[in-house]
């Protein structure tokens, strides 16, 4: 699935909350969805905790990004956008190594995504950091 045919199926209630227009989320929520179908294939091959790791690591990367979002203070943004930032790394070893389930295209393709959301996570952990 493409990125602009997935963001047109998002329900609006979603789409409407201010922390859509965070790039980092957007791109976070797609890959959940994407890694989904990642994540079947792999129970197919009876790989469930293989399985059950990428899929609790890439889901986390969008939840951490909304709940530190909806604090109050920069310091516990910058906090929850960390947090989202170790499951993005963790969800990209995962990836790594479910290469040989899901095919060495898609593995990659899912790690440029998650290099991609990992550079946008430090930049707004440092202009967290830096406002008082």
């Amino acid at each position: 699935m493409r990125f602009k045919e997935w963001e047109q199926k998002v329900p609006n209630e979603i789409r409407s909350d201010v922390v859509w227009k965070i790039e980092a989320y957007r791109l976070g929520l797609f890959l959940s969805d994407i890694c989904w179908e990642d994540s079947n294939k792999i129970i197919t091959e009876k790989r469930f905790a293989l399985a059950d790791q990428l899929y609790r690591s890439v889901g986390s990367i969008s939840a951490n990004i909304t709940e530190g979002y909806s604090r109050f203070s920069n310091k516990e943004k910058a906090r929850f956008c960390e947090i989202a930032l170790g499951s993005t790394r963790e969800a990209r070893d995962w990836y790594f190594k479910s290469r040989h389930i899901v095919g060495e295209e898609i593995s990659q393709t899912r790690i440029d995504m998650l290099t991609s959301i990992a550079k946008l996570l430090q930049s707004m952990i440092c202009n967290n950091r830096t406002l008082h």
